[in-house]
């Protein structure tokens, strides 16, 4: 089992290394299958900050060709565990399962974005599944994923093209402290705007409440 492992990974390690010479066109292939079925030793993180530090002119096209690449994948592996049903979150615990689900029935749009833009080893492909399964709406999933998802690139594209190459190891001590940062503020929001709600609309908030 071990030598069978080790042989996918150093496969995928020359997949990866070959795609790394395409430019934007590995970029986009490691981002569709690194956010589908294959997740790969180099990541479209590393590719991307990688290629914009190398032609920082070209960061806006790395991070649309990022941004489209692993929000396709996200629309496949959404797809795929919306047909399979409950059969795809087999791999996953069920009280992991429980949790995700409820996010998503609370917050909807908001707890797919947060996702997004959380770094690993945050488990985003639970969320990815669990919105397939139960048939969150397709248009707000990918919404929330070209969101978070072209903004993280962003991000790592301004990095790589302002620091070069310490960008990586700016971004992975700083990044979750921003990701941290964005998640309050989207969950700020949030508060904010259902107190505004239950202000605007007591009688309904207290009809709901009761149901």
């Amino acid at each position: 089992m071990k030598s069978f492992l080790h042989a996918v990974t150093k496969r995928l390690t020359r997949v990866s290394e070959y795609l790394i010479t395409l430019g934007p066109f590995g970029l986009f292939a490691v981002a569709l299958l690194d956010s589908s079925f294959v997740p790969l030793p180099s990541s479209a993180d590393a590719l991307m900050l990688l290629l914009s530090t190398a032609n920082p002119s070209w960061m806006l096209l790395y991070a649309f060709v990022a941004t489209t690449g692993s929000a396709l994948g996200c629309c496949i592996l959404y797809l795929v565990s919306r047909r399979a049903g409950a059969r795809a979150l087999k791999r996953f615990s069920e009280a992991k399962q429980a949790r995700v689900k409820l996010l998503i029935e609370r917050y909807d749009i908001m707890a797919v974005l947060v996702a997004t833009l959380l770094p690993p080893p945050f488990p985003f492909k639970l969320f990815v599944v669990t919105a397939g399964v139960f048939r969150f709406s397709l248009l707000r999933f990918m919404l929330a994923v070209i969101a978070g998802r072209a903004f993280r690139f962003l991000l790592e594209g301004y990095f790589a093209v302002r620091y070069g190459p310490q960008a990586k190891e700016i971004l992975a001590k700083y990044y979750p402290f921003i990701g941290l940062g964005l998640v309050a503020a989207i969950l700020l929001f949030v508060i904010v705007k259902q107190r505004r709600l239950i202000r605007l609309h007591p009688r309904r908030s207290v009809a709901n409440s009761g149901n």
